[in-house]
């Protein structure tokens, strides 16, 4: 518990306990979506992350007064879908040790597979003394609330550093970024990779224009609710398609984030005449572009990787930005120049037997990932950066 006695822990059973205002000035100017009050409110008052559906709010909040000064979003689950770190296994584990796996508590955002903070901290504030505080209320509210576990699910880095630090198991799992060093243009991009890759990604991007089909992106004050619309149904056309696919989201999730978040939503669309056939709901920061949901209504060849791919490298190229996360899984995205990129989270499991398996588990996982980032990177294929001869080398471009 805090041990700033001016300090008192409150748990919302939901996000619209705390200001909008308050929880917003925590997360900062710059905030990923995926932490701001609207896109928290927007999955629990849609009826996507509730306790029927397994997320019941939890979160831990923390006040000096009336001011609040710490928050960590976090949800009492009552399974492991929509986490994006897999730890079935350990459910099964804990079920032959005849220990109750669910409930959990997860500090994170709903089916939200993106690094960002998970310690929310005023300006000013004792960084390190309110994460501990915030620890140990996760802890203690776990076991109070008839929780087996605490599992912290994508922090930052200097956050799971400080997790494990304080005795917690860290994990480190993979997805696959483009990353941006400085590119003029997309053709520098393409000058990463030998010839045979790039007359490869040329003609896969060629491919739509081939077969009529146009792309744009669609932002900022364009969005209505009928691409909010639109969305919903690239997401179910997805879930309905595949047999892990599960509906988790609601229409009116999408309602509510493109009526409020406004700001943060791009929506790619691939358009054949007068219809839109395809496309990608994604957020985006001045800094970062977050891939999020797809969906197609007809099949083309290519197509996923023109929505989802090439086209966004293409916008992030020209809007600046640093890194574009296109989400969990895919490693059919290493061959176009999606790099391994670590991602981490931590995991304390209050029985001491299922607590040592799983550490156990995670040191032979751990051993495993250094083979599979320089595998990840053969196949990447991409040419230092910048290139010997090319203008941001200081010498002329090659070809």
């Amino acid at each position: 518990m805090p041990v700033d006695t001016s300090l008192r822990l409150r748990i919302l059973e939901a996000v619209t306990d705390a200001p909008a205002a308050a929880w917003d000035a925590l997360a900062g100017p710059d905030a990923p979506p995926f932490v701001r009050h609207a896109w928290l409110a927007a999955m629990e008052e849609s009826g996507s992350a509730t306790e029927e559906t397994g997320w019941a709010p939890h979160h831990l909040t923390l006040w000096r007064g009336p001011k609040l000064v710490a928050a960590a979003p976090a949800y009492r689950k009552f399974h492991s879908m929509g986490e994006y770190i897999y730890d079935f296994g350990w459910a099964d584990a804990a079920a032959r040790l005849g220990v109750e796996y669910y409930p959990k508590l997860v500090v994170g955002g709903p089916l939200s597979p993106a690094t960002v903070p998970r310690f929310l901290i005023a300006p000013g504030e004792d960084v390190p003394a309110l994460r501990r505080a915030l620890l140990a209320a996760a802890t203690e509210s776990a076991r109070e609330s008839g929780c087996s576990s605490v599992h912290i699910l994508y922090p930052t880095g200097d956050e799971a550093d400080f997790l494990e630090a304080e005795g917690l198991a860290r994990r480190i799992t993979l997805q696959f970024h483009w990353k941006n060093p400085g590119y003029r243009g997309y053709d520098d991009y393409l000058a990463r990779f030998d010839s045979k890759r790039r007359n490869q990604l040329k003609r896969e991007r060629g491919a739509a224009a081939t077969q009529g089909i146009a792309l744009r992106t669609v932002r900022g004050e364009e969005l209505t609710q009928v691409h909010a619309k639109r969305a919903y149904g690239f997401y179910t056309s997805t879930c309905e398609r595949h047999a892990w696919g599960q509906i988790q989201l609601t229409p009116d999730f999408f309602a509510r984030v493109f009526q409020h978040l406004p700001d943060t939503v791009e929506l790619v669309e691939a358009v054949k005449g007068p219809k839109v056939i395809a496309g990608a709901f994604n957020l985006a920061t001045r800094e970062r572009l977050y891939g999020r949901y797809w969906g197609a209504f007809e099949e083309h060849p290519f197509l996923h990787f023109n929505v989802c791919l090439y086209h966004s490298v293409d916008d992030c190229i020209r809007a600046g930005r640093k890194v574009f996360e296109p989400g969990a899984g895919g490693e059919h995205k290493v061959s176009r120049g999606f790099e391994p990129t670590a991602v981490h989270s931590a995991h304390l499991l209050f029985d001491k037997t299922l607590d040592g398996a799983v550490r156990g588990f995670l040191r032979r996982e751990h051993a495993r990932l250094a083979p599979a980032v320089e595998e990840a990177e053969r196949l990447c294929g991409l040419k230092p950066w910048p290139l010997a001869g090319s203008p941001a080398a200081g010498g002329a471009t090659g070809t």
